[in-house]
């Protein structure tokens, strides 16, 4: 699989916060992208849940090695090396972009999400205050 990422939180260049910067600086920035699923509010951050008949949007990047994701992994606290249960795994998903339908990586919400706001329309940024962590 092509090392592509889609993010759909606080990771998007439009969030702002430190990890998003990092990642638009180690990465190539694709453009806006959309998969099948659910966004849904976990606290100030969004879990992305996939299938159905909702899109979640996003962006997509390039990655230019492996070692975006070991940080990443990290980041997201679903390292090898971090404790169970992990709240996010790392998956790869069909999502379309500009250049048509796709495979890339994203971190799915592993936890039940019963009681947890979804966020109208699937996009983040629409209810995110930008550069708010």
């Amino acid at each position: 699989m092509a090392m592509t990422l889609f993010v759909y939180g606080t990771l998007r260049p439009a969030f702002d916060g430190p990890m998003a910067r990092r990642l638009k600086a180690e990465a190539e920035h694709l453009g806006m992208a959309r998969t099948a699923g659910t966004l849904i509010m976990v606290a100030d951050y969004p879990g992305f849940v996939p299938g159905g008949a909702e899109d979640v949007v996003g962006d997509l990047f390039a990655l230019r090695d492996a070692a975006t994701l070991d940080w990443l992994d990290a980041y997201e606290e679903c390292a090898a090396h971090d404790p169970l249960p992990h709240e996010y795994r790392r998956e790869a998903v069909q999502i379309v972009g500009k250049d048509g339908p796709a495979m890339a990586w994203t971190y799915v919400y592993a936890f039940p999400t019963d009681g947890l706001e979804r966020v109208a329309g699937g996009d983040f940024l629409a209810c995110a205050r930008p550069g708010g962590g």
